[in-house]
C-alpha cells in the first residue's frame, strides 16, 4: 500500500481547513480590511530610495531591534514592557498559542471571532473553549468569567474591536476577565486605531496581559508586520518560540520609514473614519439590510440572503466577505471594508441592484 498522509500527518490537521484567500484581481476589494489608501507619491519615491540601499545579501537583524524601539515609541508603549515582532499577527497567535500549548492547556474566546485563534488552538493541541456572544455580539461577561472559572484556560483571546462584528467590548468588561483570569489574556487590538481606545497605557496594571497588534490595517497589509507588547518575563519567553530571522529585512526598513511617519497613516485612518460614517448611514438606509454597529474599519450587516447578494456583487466585480453559514449568529451576513468614496459609491450600487 502507498504511503498517504493520513498516516503521517496529526489528526487534528485533518481536522481543520486551509486559509481561503478569495481571488480578487481587477475586482473592487472590500473583504479584507484593509486601509484603501496608498501612501502618497512623493513618499512612496523616498520608500523606494530608502529599500534600494537594503542589504538584501544579508540576514536581517534576528530582533528587529531599531524597529521594536521605534514602535515603542510610537505606539507609546509603557516604560518597562518589552516589544517582540511577528511577520504579522498570524505569527505572534501562533508563537503566544505554541509557548503555552501544555498537555491538557486550554484556550478561551468569545465567538464568533477571528478564525485564526481557534485555528492555533486544533494546530498546538490546546482544548478550544468558545463561548457564544449575545445576538447583539455584545459579551456575555458573567458568563464567560464563570466558565473560566471552570476551564481555567492557560490562554485567553479577546479582539478589541471583535473581527468579524466590529464591536468594541466594554473597557469594565476587559478588566472583569483580566482579573477572574488565571492564565494569560491578549487583547487583539488590530483595529486601535479606528475605535481609539486601547489597553496599551494600562499593560503594567495587569500581570497577564499582553497587547497584540498588527500594521496590516494602518495601510501596510504588504508587508506582513505585527507586534506585540508586554512584561519582559513574558516577552523573553516568547522570543524562543520565535522562527529566526521571522521579520525580513524589507519589511524592517519600510516599516521603520513609514511609521517614523505615522502621521501620514493617522490622516488615512481619519479619512478612513469620516468614511465609515457615511457608509453605515447609506448601508442602513437599503431594504432589508441591518447594520450592525462597529468600532472598526468594517461593517457587518445582514442582508435577506447573503449567498445570492454576494454572488451578486461578485458579479458587479465588488469582493466582500460572506460569512453565511461560517456560524449561527452570522446567518445571512456580509462584512464590508470601508473604502474610498468611490468604491464605496459602487459598492452601494451593486448591494442596491443585488438586493
Amino acid at each position: 500500500m502507498p504511503l498517504k498522509p493520513r498516516d503521517l500527518i496529526r489528526s487534528e490537521v485533518f481536522a481543520i481547513k486551509a486559509y481561503h484567500v478569495a481571488e480578487s484581481e481587477g475586482m473592487v476589494k472590500l473583504d479584507a480590511m484593509e486601509n484603501p489608501y496608498a501612501l502618497p507619491g512623493p513618499l512612496r519615491e523616498e520608500l523606494a530610495r530608502e529599500l534600494a540601499r537594503v542589504e538584501m545579501n544579508r540576514y536581517p537583524e534576528p530582533t528587529g531591534k531599531k524597529l521594536r524601539e521605534l514602535i515603542a515609541r510610537k505606539m507609546k508603549v509603557p516604560a518597562g514592557m518589552e516589544v517582540l515582532l511577528g511577520n504579522g499577527s498570524d505569527d505572534l497567535i501562533q508563537i503566544v498559542s505554541l509557548a503555552l500549548a501544555r498537555p491538557g492547556a486550554t484556550m478561551m474566546y468569545p465567538t464568533p471571532t477571528f478564525v485564526m485563534y481557534g485555528m492555533n488552538a486544533g494546530l498546538t493541541g490546546m482544548k478550544a473553549v468558545a463561548l457564544p456572544l449575545r445576538e447583539d455580539f455584545a459579551l456575555d461577561v458573567a458568563a464567560f468569567v464563570a466558565r473560566m472559572r471552570e476551564e481555567r484556560p492557560a490562554l485567553v483571546f479577546l479582539a478589541y474591536p471583535n473581527n468579524p462584528t466590529g464591536v468594541l467590548y466594554r473597557e469594565e468588561d476587559v478588566v472583569a476577565i483580566l482579573n477572574a483570569a488565571e492564565g494569560l489574556v491578549v487583547l487583539d487590538e488590530a483595529y486601535h486605531v479606528f475605535a481609539q481606545k486601547s489597553f496599551m497605557p494600562r499593560l503594567a496594571e495587569f500581570p497577564n496581559l499582553i497587547v497584540m497588534r498588527t500594521v496590516s490595517k494602518l495601510g501596510l497589509a504588504g508587508i506582513r508586520l505585527g507586534y506585540m507588547a508586554g512584561r519582559p518575563e513574558w516577552i523573553a519567553e516568547f522570543n524562543k518560540v520565535r522562527q529566526a530571522y521571522n521579520v525580513n529585512v524589507l519589511t524592517q526598513a519600510a516599516a521603520e520609514f513609514v511609521l517614523d511617519r505615522l502621521e501620514v497613516l493617522e490622516d488615512q485612518a481619519r479619512r478612513i473614519l469620516a468614511e465609515r460614517v457615511i457608509l453605515g448611514e447609506a448601508l442602513a438606509a437599503l431594504p432589508g439590510v441591518k447594520v450592525f454597529p462597529s468600532e472598526a474599519n468594517f461593517f457587518l450587516v445582514r442582508v435577506p440572503d447573503a449567498n445570492r447578494s454576494h454572488e451578486g456583487l461578485r458579479r458587479q466585480g465588488v469582493l466582500v466577505r460572506n460569512f453565511h453559514g461560517v456560524h449561527p449568529l452570522l446567518a445571512n451576513c456580509l462584512r464590508i471594508t470601508v473604502g474610498t468614496d468611490a468604491e464605496n459609491r459602487i459598492l452601494l450600487a451593486a448591494l442596491r441592484e443585488s438586493l
